[in-house]
């Protein structure tokens, strides 16, 4: 148990799925897990463990952000065992040529900051994907007809962003999509050896002002959290 996780280290599998919103992590564990147990609800951030083709996962939600990213995945981590995580969530596009529903696999995740900014100083750390998850994920959204994209993408550390310069130059150099956790959580898996991905399904077009509608995200999101426990059970 663990100041932010109310659970023992055998209540969390060594792989875990990390949406954002709690309410998701509860839908996703529903959906797709057998046995299901709620394992946290400390704060209100459920996380909950249960099988899926006999393999165990846990699937607990991060909040909104790298700094409440860094607070799960480092407990998730240092005390309760974890060696495999895997982002699920949404993101904006920031390329034409990436369609609402999409799915974008971040080989790497740029930002201007994240919490772990302090341990290297002067060093900009170039957080990026496990290859061996990237690899599997990509091969299960192939084999399912899944629109994918894997490349760079953008981990924002504020959401009403007032910088239409620096995402002019993001979309310039060929970055994907932004979300707000995915830096993070390569960097924290880095320290730690262990392996991390974040799956992201397009919700938002920053070019074309285009939005998924709310009655249409649930089937998409459904597909992201598929081919992330394909991907981590290959």
């Amino acid at each position: 148990m663990t100041i932010h996780i109310g659970a023992e280290p055998q209540d969390i599998a060594e792989t875990v799925l990390m949406p954002g919103d709690p309410y998701r992590a509860r839908w996703a564990a529903e959906t797709f897990l057998e046995d299901v147990k709620l394992v946290n609800e400390v704060r209100g951030m459920l996380g909950y463990t249960g099988t899926w083709k006999g393999n165990r996962v846990t699937i607990q939600g991060s909040g909104m952000g790298m700094p409440s990213l860094s607070i799960y995945a480092n407990e998730l981590i240092r005390d309760l065992g974890a060696k495999t995580l895997i982002r699920i969530g949404s993101c904006g596009a920031m390329q034409e040529a990436v369609q609402l529903r999409d799915v974008i696999l971040a080989m790497t995740a740029s930002t201007i900051s994240t919490p772990s900014k302090g341990f290297f100083k002067e060093l900009n750390f170039a957080p990026c994907a496990d290859y061996g998850l990237l690899q599997a994920a990509w091969a299960s959204a192939q084999a399912k007809g899944t629109r994918v994209h894997a490349g760079g993408i953008y981990s924002a550390d504020v959401f009403y962003d007032e910088r239409p310069d620096l995402n002019e130059q993001m979309t310039r150099h060929g970055i994907l999509a932004v979300e707000m956790e995915a830096a993070e959580l390569y960097t924290v898996a880095a320290r730690y050896g262990c392996r991390a991905l974040a799956v992201l399904t397009v919700s938002d077009h920053l070019l074309r002002h285009e939005a998924l509608p709310s009655a249409d995200r649930q089937s998409s999101f459904g597909e992201m959290v598929e081919i992330a426990l394909e991907a981590a059970f290959a």
